[in-house]
């Protein structure tokens, strides 16, 4: 029986990633910050074979720790690092576990035998540090794939430029290390949307719908979101899981990025839909899908369930 390590495995998009596996009869190990805190992921020992999960502690930039944990893992997911609007210290809580997490963990699985695949959870802000604006040179009409130029910015929100550094870090590294004995893929989902399996209030992209839903704008960034009407790019929480689990399960897709993605609404539609009322105006499709679709086989579900499942 394998054995999947999943760094963040209790978040919103971990705790789906969490479930996939053991579904499909994985003996599971998940990292939490800090194991005391119970609430974290008490949810994940309701799901049907939690018998097969294992919670250990790890902090991504401790490298005993990693070594540690991903020491009797076949396959390892890292989605452990932070996705947070709100922030006092942008260095300590953003750029270094995205970008010096990202490094550290690359450093051990490379000194780990037993770990054949390796899938990271990077963001579309791999591609655009502006999501959901339009990269430097774009219109908002204009379409991305992978095969785009990745688009970054110094006035990007941190969050999404430590994202994007940490994708070139990966990069960098596959360049580097052309006789790899394992595989690395990547998957960048755009706003993930969908209803949450746990009562954590902590979640940015649950408290992101529960602001839209209720038109609420608690700092700069959601009220230019508002102001400007902005045009989100989503993906269904379970996409991204379906994905991650098919990215980790197939081999031969060493070094490729997936944008995971559906349809584009505008805030106010968005905001509609949540409110279980119709949009105004058609779907868009922004970032196209087409490569997860043609290598991963997901059929990407439309928005409206998506959001319709979150308010309901």
């Amino acid at each position: 029986m394998k054995k999947v390590g999943i760094i963040g495995g209790s978040g919103f998009i971990g705790s789906y990633i969490t479930k996939t596996f053991l579904d499909q009869n994985f003996q599971v190990k998940v990292s939490s910050t800090d194991i005391s805190k119970k609430e974290k992921y008490a949810h994940l020992s309701n799901l049907m074979h939690s018998d097969k999960l294992q919670i250990s502690e790890l902090n991504v930039t401790d490298k005993a720790l990693l070594k540690d944990f991903v020491s009797d893992c076949d396959i390892v997911i890292h989605g452990g690092t932070p996705f947070q609007l709100d922030f006092k210290d942008a260095k300590n809580e953003l750029f270094d576990p995205t970008i010096k997490g990202t490094e550290n963990f690359l450093e051990v699985i490379a000194e780990t035998p037993k770990v054949k695949k390796v899938v990271l959870i990077a963001s579309v802000a791999a591609w655009n540090t502006n999501f959901p604006l339009p990269a430097g040179g774009k219109t908002p009409k204009d379409t991305y794939n992978e095969n785009d130029t990745p688009f970054k910015s110094k006035e990007s929100h941190p969050y999404a430029q430590a994202k994007f550094m940490a994708n070139q870090t990966v990069n960098t590294f596959i360049k580097n290390h052309p006789d790899l004995d394992f595989e690395i893929t990547s998957v960048s989902p755009v706003a993930v949307f969908g209803k949450s399996m746990s009562q954590r209030e902590d979640s940015t992209s649950t408290g992101l719908q529960y602001l839209i839903k209720n038109k609420l704008a608690p700092n700069p960034f959601v009220q230019m979101l508002f102001d400007t009407n902005a045009e989100f790019a989503i993906v269904d929480v379970k996409d991204v899981a379906k994905s991650i689990y098919k990215s980790a399960t197939t081999s031969g897709l060493h070094g490729k990025n997936y944008l995971l993605t559906s349809q584009t609404y505008s805030v106010s539609d968005i905001s509609l839909m949540l409110n279980n009322q119709e949009s105004k105006n058609a779907p868009k499709v922004i970032y196209q899908n087409q490569l997860a679709v043609n290598d991963l086989g997901i059929t990407f579900q439309m928005v409206k369930k998506t959001l319709n499942r979150y308010s309901n």
